[in-house]
């Protein structure tokens, strides 16, 4: 296709195009490190994300909750109020990479008040419900990502927030009426998990750590300089765009951090000329083959490519289930970007596997029903009938007409590029910063 010309952002916004996997980790990481951007901002999902990074000098991170420009010195991580925050698994992650060489994790992190949190409640009921649901499983992390939106959104009043921490009262108080909540709502005969003052006793000590703030300092913390937002999951899996009921209990598309820019007025922040209503790169990102964990659809899977790529950062997870690869999948990117709004330009990952693996090819269309099919419409968000239908549909669906673009990474960019109309922004062939390349003609972000 042809690349138009883009005024430069000073914000970018990634988000992956796919079920997740893509690699969004090693694109931030090496935004943080290629650009001025010196704040990960994270706008969805908590700590079931798992977002690979693999430093220039070998240092491995599974991010969760920290942003993933973390490795990166003088970067700091800022969780908004849309991210579900899990207290004992940020200490879990601050310890790995303060043994990586972090000094002081939690000095560099900021959490906005209004986050709900994530206990010890939310992952037992998430996982016993789960469990229950037996061949039906949904493919849940098991952590109680899931579990503590509801509940949120149930109780708005009464779920713990970063901010009731502020509080020891407050917070045994909202802890224990959890607790009993969802133990009767599941016919416990015990109530689940510690006793809310060992919980409470955990999570004031991780309040002691991290610094708390309300809704002036994003705001501030963008007009001092570029961010990159950094999204979990994927749009495919997007709680109202996702083909259910095998999604996530979040907002995966572009739309929570257009929030926080337009509430900040990060319009007025926007660098180049005509787009005043543009301050940041919709950065979508794709692999060079289409990934998924655990249940639901997956048209163009394909067993034997599990033997050809090897995945040792996506092993078969205990409640998610096996790490499924699949072919190139045109038609359910077209339909994430369609979901998302579109995007500005795409970071295309994994660009070493088709040298490798001579006939991976791309998917064009699907054989759905009987019907050749480039296109799967969008729905407007909260019709999950109209969803689950589609799902039906889809796990029905074959690879209709592919083709095999060729074995080198030049030619896939160009053939990404044409089958969903948007500019390649990036590429990788590979785990590290080095192995990623801005290709100069596509829009731009601040350098």
């Amino acid at each position: 296709m042809t690349r138009t010309a883009a005024p430069t952002r000073r914000h970018t916004i990634v988000v992956d195009l796919g079920f997740g996997d893509a690699g969004k980790g090693g694109i931030v990481d090496h935004l943080c490190r290629s650009t001025d951007a010196r704040t990960v901002v994270r706008f969805n999902g908590g700590a079931q994300a798992a977002h690979n990074v693999v430093a220039p000098d070998g240092r491995h991170h599974t991010f969760a909750q920290f942003g993933s420009g973390s490795l990166v010195p003088g970067v700091r991580t800022h969780l908004s109020r849309f991210m579900l925050v899990d207290p004992l698994a940020l200490a879990t992650e601050a310890a790995h990479l303060r043994a990586l060489g972090v000094a002081d994790p939690f000095a560099r992190l900021t959490v906005d008040r209004r986050a709900a949190l994530t206990t010890p409640y939310h992952a037992a009921a998430n996982r016993l419900r789960e469990a229950a649901r037996g061949r039906a499983r949904h493919g849940s992390c098991g952590i109680g990502v899931g579990e503590t939106a509801a509940y949120a959104l149930a109780h708005p009043d009464d779920a713990p927030t970063a901010g009731d921490c502020d509080s020891p009262t407050r917070l045994r108080a909202k802890l224990t009426l959890l607790r009993d909540r969802l133990s009767a709502d599941l016919g416990l005969p015990a109530p689940l998990g510690p006793p809310p003052a060992d919980c409470a006793a955990a999570f004031l000590a991780f309040a002691d750590c991290v610094t708390r703030t309300d809704d002036s300092h994003l705001p501030r913390l963008l007009r001092t300089g570029s961010a990159v937002f950094e999204g979990a999951q994927g749009v495919l899996l997007d709680e109202w765009h996702g083909f259910h009921p095998y999604t996530t209990w979040s907002t995966t598309t572009f739309a929570n951090a257009e929030t926080l820019l337009a509430e900040a007025d990060a319009e007025a922040d926007a660098v180049g000329s005509g787009t005043p209503d543009a301050p940041a790169l919709r950065l979508g990102v794709l692999r060079s083959y289409t990934v998924r964990h655990g249940p639901g659809p997956l048209v163009t899977e394909d067993p034997t490519l599990a033997s050809t790529f090897p995945e040792p950062h996506n092993a078969r997870g205990r409640w998610q289930g096996p790490f499924r690869l699949g072919h190139f999948d045109a038609v359910a990117h077209r339909y994430a970007l369609a979901a998302c709004g579109g995007a500005d330009a795409l970071a295309l990952t994994h660009l070493d596997a088709p040298a490798r693996f001579r006939y991976l090819s791309l998917c064009e269309t699907y054989d759905l029903d009987g019907d050749e099919t480039a296109t799967l419409p969008p729905a407007r968000p909260g019709d999950l009938a109209r969803q689950a239908a589609l799902t039906a549909r889809l796990l029905r669906a074959r690879p209709g007409r592919t083709r095999t673009p060729g074995h080198s990474g030049q030619a896939w960019t160009e053939a990404v590029e044409q089958a969903l109309d948007t500019p390649v922004l990036l590429t990788s062939h590979g785990p590290r910063s080095t192995d990623k390349h801005l290709l100069a003609r596509a829009p731009a972000v601040s350098a």
